[in-house]
């Protein structure tokens, strides 16, 4: 293991760090805007709405997020639509995760008995006071084991960015590999800082089910 190089490189695995939870997170946030969206329509059956929901969540759902990538930065430019690696990456992400945060949602909602919805109604709750007050709380509990795993998830593929040139992680380490032939040293830098993202993330996630869970939400 030559850590002169691992020092001498540590800043340029910092920097790309620092890209990989920017762009993660913005997508993440996006994805879950977009799973509830859905997860409202398919639980309220909308009709037109409910159908393409279903036909989005199926294409995200069953597409590389490589693919949906390549589509997003070489596709779109070709209507018109131009975007540069930053914003492709986000919008990927976010059309992957959205699908993925929907049927968690979903299911968390389906999983609150009707009688709830009821007893809410007879008490003279309206729509918007039943969702609020009575489901969301017992849907969020539920939700969040998938919930976290899909956060987790999204910011694991934020790897294939190199694939359109961002300088993530991923890009960083391979670079280093193929101009100095270290790849011990690129490797273990690497997955340095993805635990350095990830474990936290995981930690908070068990910390959010325990206390929900205490709290008389969970089971």
């Amino acid at each position: 293991m030559n850590w002169e190089f691992i020092f001498t490189y540590l800043p340029l695995y910092q920097k790309a760090a620092w890209l990989t939870v920017k762009i993660g997170s913005a997508g993440v946030v996006l994805a879950i805007v977009i799973g509830l969206l859905c997860a409202a329509v398919q639980y309220y059956k909308i009709p037109i709405l409910k159908r393409i929901a279903a036909v989005y969540i199926e294409l995200s759902r069953n597409t590389p997020l490589l693919v949906q990538l390549f589509f997003i930065y070489y596709g779109l430019p070709k209507i018109g639509i131009k975007t540069d690696a930053q914003m492709c990456g986000i919008a990927g992400l976010a059309f992957l995760g959205g699908s993925y945060m929907a049927e968690a949602f979903r299911s968390g909602l389906e999983a609150v008995e009707p009688i709830q919805t009821e007893s809410a109604v007879s008490l003279g709750m309206n729509r918007y006071q039943t969702m609020r007050y009575v489901i969301l709380p017992q849907a969020i509990s539920i939700s969040v084991p998938a919930f976290m795993a899909n956060v987790i998830f999204l910011l694991k593929e934020t790897s294939v960015f190199s694939a359109i040139s961002l300088m993530d992680l991923m890009f960083t380490a391979k670079d280093l590999i193929g101009l100095y032939y270290k790849t011990t040293e690129s490797l273990f830098l690497l997955v340095v800082f993805y635990l350095l993202i990830l474990l936290p993330v995981s930690l908070i996630g068990s910390v959010i089910e325990r206390r929900l869970r205490y709290a008389g939400f969970g089971s």
